[in-house]
């Protein structure tokens, strides 16, 4: 491991939003400044890096490599990566409260946690088979765990650091994501093509809506719009805060990413088969011009 240095994970004013893509054809990470309108760095991590997940602070975005079997910490200020730390077999989801990173393992079945501070793993937690996507609570309480082979999300205690519930949901769950109060959690299920929405209140699944061929990335607004990439029918499909479906728009090649930016403006999707990226007004939902990244474009995540 490459040791980091601890940094001020106060919140802080927002000055500027980036897009972080991991392109795995490319093992790279391509930052686009959207008030620039402009990709402005490219960063060598490891080999085919798939997920991204930034820390609430805005100062760190974790990647993780899937075939190296690390994460790389990328410094948002410096556009640097400042240390490359190691993990479980096929690391590929990513999701991070103020004091730890959550690195779901997919070919381990468990899931790493890395101190946010030392940059050091500290504990591994087991979950369900193939775990694939993460995401936390906006209070640090919780971390929501997909298992693609085991269709249900594994609830992980931040507190206590471990395995503390299972809620069944669709086929080989992947993308997964939550509202910004915390209320609902959405699961994109890639083989039954639903996404599942579940009361975070008593870890409940409360509704099914079907959607798009194939989905896997999944985003929420601040307005509460969920935008669901659809691989296989090369659509997004827009819900309502319940689920409702909104709209469909289509996209480019693949997409299979999906990040909203925390000032409610617009949506990233990556398309996968395209080597771009889409943007979709969040109010409205209209595309606007997408932008050229790297190779075979996966993970993406949005900080300020």
């Amino acid at each position: 491991m490459v040791a980091g240095t601890g940094f001020d994970a106060s919140p802080r004013w927002p000055t500027r939003i980036q897009v972080f893509v991991a392109n795995s054809g490319s093992d790279n990470v391509t930052v686009y400044d959207t008030r620039l309108g402009k990709v402005t760095a490219t960063i060598g991590v490891g080999d085919y890096p798939a997920g991204v997940g930034a820390h609430p602070s805005g100062h760190r975005v974790y990647i993780t490599n899937e075939s190296s079997n690390t994460v790389s910490v990328i410094d948002t200020r410096s556009l640097a990566v400042i240390a490359t730390v190691p993990v479980g077999a096929n690391p590929f989801g990513v999701a991070a409260t103020p004091t730890h990173a959550y690195v779901t393992n997919f070919g381990s079945h468990d899931v790493t946690v890395i101190d946010t501070a030392t940059n050091a793993p500290v504990k591994t937690i087991p979950v369900g088979r193939f775990p694939h996507s993460a995401v936390a609570h906006p209070d640090g309480s919780r971390v929501y765990v997909t298992n693609n082979g085991g269709d249900s999300v594994t609830v992980i205690d931040t507190g206590s650091q471990t395995a503390v519930g299972t809620i069944p949901v669709g086929v080989f769950p992947s993308g997964i994501a939550i509202a910004f109060d915390g209320s609902r959690l959405y699961v994109a299920n890639t083989g039954d093509d639903t996404v599942t929405v579940i009361d975070t209140a008593g870890n409940n699944p409360v509704r099914t809506t079907k959607v798009g061929n194939a989905p896997l990335g999944v985003s929420v607004t601040p307005g509460g719009r969920v935008h669901v990439a659809n691989t296989g029918s090369n659509t997004v499909s827009i819900l309502g805060p319940t689920g409702a479906p909104l709209d469909e728009v289509k996209v480019q090649r693949m997409p299979e990413g999906s990040a909203a930016a925390p000032d409610d403006s617009f949506v990233y999707i990556t398309n996968t088969g395209s080597d771009t990226v889409s943007v979709i007004n969040a109010k409205t939902g209209k595309p606007a011009t997408p932008f050229a990244v790297g190779k075979r474009p996966e993970g993406v995540a949005v900080t300020s």
